[in-house]
């Protein structure tokens, strides 16, 4: 009985801790989830999916930047104040054969922005805690349903981001305030921990300012510059000398390597 009493214990357990991590769960050994989570996705934007670009994880021009219109905005609970951008989802339409286009499968996107909670009282504000949702690009809500639909049940599970090319950073900012937008990034795709290091100095930590966008008030200009990247599921890369020395505020420079 004390057996069974402990594993019950541990079961509670991991069941809350789910639920507290709001089943953004990092990748385990960057193999896709077992768990198929039950959520609802939307659309938003037209077919040409100019609303979903920019966004609350600081990307700019999706197309650019490699994400085309395989993306989503995030319900809170999915968000995570923006740890989960650049993780990576598959989802499929279930439960509404109505709406559900026949062996439609499973679309791949990319969390690229947040779909903010609505307060005023109605029935409907789908992105409100403790909901999961997924607001898609039109494009993608119709390879799974017919957009009339407006709202469907879902299914969904992590996945590992699969990016073409190496990891790029953004830098903006000025000389005693430097971003970098880490973007492109495959494996587990969400970045826990970034530092960057100037050829004159040490590591230095950088602090996520909001999104994907990480800083540091340190002044390395003239400096080339190197990155140590780490995603939520610990992999930790190291990216010698991305940006040269006479690197500019306002380019992207990519590296070598990828997870």
């Amino acid at each position: 009985m004390a057996k069974f009493q402990n594993l019950f214990t541990w079961a509670v357990f991991i069941t809350l801790l789910v639920q507290a991590m709001g089943d953004v769960i990092p990748l385990a050994k960057g193999r896709a989830g077992k768990i198929w989570h039950d959520a609802h996705a939307t659309f938003y934007g037209d077919l040409n999916g100019a609303e979903t670009m920019q966004g609350a994880c600081g990307y700019g021009d999706l197309f650019q930047q490699g994400y085309g219109l395989e993306t989503a905005a995030l319900s809170t609970k999915l968000f995570k104040d923006g740890h989960a951008c650049g993780a990576c989802f598959q989802i499929r339409c279930v439960k509404d054969p109505q709406w559900c286009i026949p062996n439609a499968g499973a679309i791949t996107i990319t969390a690229t922005n947040f779909c903010p909670p609505n307060w005023i009282p109605a029935p409907d504000h789908w992105c409100n805690p403790p909901q999961r949702h997924f607001d898609l690009s039109m494009t993608m809500f119709t390879k799974l349903a017919q957009a009339k639909a407006g709202i469907i049940p879902v299914k969904y599970r992590r996945v590992p981001c699969q990016k073409s090319g190496g990891v790029k950073f953004e830098l903006k900012g000025n000389p005693y305030w430097l971003t970098a937008l880490v973007f492109n990034v495959g494996g587990a795709g969400d970045v826990a921990n970034v530092k960057i290091k100037g050829s004159s100095t040490d590591w230095l930590q950088m602090s996520r300012n909001w999104g994907q966008v990480w800083q540091t008030g340190s002044n390395i200009v003239g400096q080339s510059l190197s990155f140590l990247v780490t995603t939520s599921d610990g992999k930790t890369l190291r990216f010698d000398d991305v940006a040269p020395a006479n690197w500019q505020f306002g380019q992207t420079y990519e590296g070598r390597i990828n997870f």
